[in-house]
């Protein structure tokens, strides 16, 4: 069967001399793993270049049930970056978010609102020229409410812990260990409050936003089963110091 989708590239990995084995977000069938031959000259279509972390494709697949690889017949950039390949720090984030949305989503069906979240952030940040260093944060607990587990911040009253595991803010002290205390839980409600456009009114220091990230990343560990230490978090950790 052949689908033609719109697609954000999430992993790609060399396969034998010549092909690709491209991870995809899709608009209309979720996650694919597809297999891509790229060929040995400049004039072929299929381009390596079009499968870069992140980049947003219109691309047409034959589809093969209850097949693992699926196979991309033709590809092509369908909402080009201006910024983000271009400015070290956007192309830090979006390399680092390109491998948490891998882990994040890899249980994901068609999930329509899920990837126009993913979309439309990107072209923010790719179009943002003020202050971004709060992005990822604000962009990895939003992703929450599209896989089911974003927290209720109207619960939240001032002293209480944060339950990991219930997603809820709580008066009580969990009797297990998978809790934030009362001042993590602070930066957590802040944090579920941001948006984009108003971010940069939150002053956060470089220690707070790596302890965001930390935390961040122990709530998706609860959540999503087999979420593994990721490769991309030192490098973007250093970044903004």
């Amino acid at each position: 069967m052949l689908l033609k989708t719109q697609a954000v590239v999430l992993r790609t990995i060399k396969y034998g001399e010549n092909k690709l084995i491209v991870d995809f977000l899709t608009e209309v069938e979720g996650r694919l793993s597809c297999v891509v031959g790229i060929p040995k000259t400049q004039r072929g279509k299929l381009k390596k270049q079009f499968f870069q972390p992140l980049s947003i494709l219109e691309v047409e697949l034959d589809i093969r049930p209850h097949q693992q690889l699926h196979h991309i017949r033709d590809a092509r950039i369908s909402i080009p970056y201006a910024t983000i390949p271009f400015n070290p720090s956007k192309l830090s984030i979006s390399l680092f978010l390109a491998e948490f949305i891998y882990y994040g989503t890899r249980d994901e069906q068609l999930n329509p609102a899920l990837y126009q979240f993913v979309v439309n952030s990107l072209q923010w940040l790719d179009g943002c020229e003020g202050q971004f260093a709060n992005f990822h944060l604000v962009f990895m607990m939003r992703l929450s409410r599209f896989i089911g587990f974003f927290p209720n911040v109207e619960d939240y009253q001032e002293g209480d812990f944060f339950d990991l595991r219930a997603a809820t803010f709580t008066s009580q002290e969990p009797l297990h260990t998978d809790y934030l205390s009362a001042p993590d839980a602070v930066r957590i409600n802040t944090l579920l409050r941001m948006k984009y456009a108003s971010m940069h009114l939150f002053r956060m220091t470089h220690e707070d936003r790596n302890r965001i990230v930390d935390v961040i990343i122990q709530y998706y560990r609860l959540h999503v089963p087999s979420f593994p230490e990721l490769r991309s978090l030192e490098v973007m950790k250093e970044l903004w110091k």
